[in-house]
């Protein structure tokens, strides 16, 4: 660093800025010191905050219950064993399948089910579902990887069983390829975008 050589103090601009400051007095003491006695009004806080993380448990357990589904392990739908895999709903054009296989859609939500077992997958899956309606969320992308195949081979049995499964195919590379799946969700208006 260079060291600025002073300049000399010239008269008016020292009287020009005491008159900007004004009077000036010095500080007796710049420590605060916290005593140890906690006052009303941080108990208060604390109840509050107590009250606070209460309600926001109990409406993580309600959502935790609204994006319960029960996916049958027993339910063999008649899918295509051969190539790529993909299901269309009955009432939805073929023609949305293509869109998914051509990367038309892009995931609006992700999920990942690496290192997860059956059980855990499945309520990750009810849980994107849900999140899905409450997002807003058309288009998904889960990720079930290669592995030992089974998630690779539960996975489209279950969302064929979601009612709001329009369709699902094998995801283009940029979004995984035959280890994941891109899904179209069909959004209702029970849920509120907040």
């Amino acid at each position: 660093m260079k060291n600025i050589p002073k300049k000399p103090n010239n008269a008016k601009d020292e009287t020009l800025f005491q008159q900007a400051i004004g009077k000036v007095k010095p500080l007796k003491v710049d420590t605060i010191h916290f005593d140890k006695k906690v006052s009303k009004s941080k108990s208060n806080s604390q109840v509050k905050n107590s009250r606070q993380h209460a309600l926001q448990n109990s409406l993580q357990d309600n959502n935790k219950a609204l994006a319960q589904f029960h996916f049958s392990d027993e339910f063999e739908p008649n899918l295509n064993k051969q190539g790529p895999m993909k299901y269309v709903r009955s009432d939805v054009d073929s023609f949305e399948a293509k869109n998914l296989r051509r990367g038309f859609y892009s995931p609006d939500l992700i999920l990942d089910l690496h290192g997860l077992d059956q059980h855990q997958a499945k309520q990750e899956l009810a849980a994107l579902l849900y999140a899905c309606q409450k997002e807003h969320a058309q288009c998904i992308c889960i990720i079930h990887g290669l592995g030992s195949r089974v998630l690779k081979n539960k996975v489209p049995h279950w969302l064929v069983q979601h009612p709001d499964v329009m369709a699902f195919h094998q995801a283009p590379l940029e979004w995984g390829g035959n280890g994941a799946l891109l899904a179209l969700i069909e959004i209702k208006d029970k849920f509120n975008k907040t």
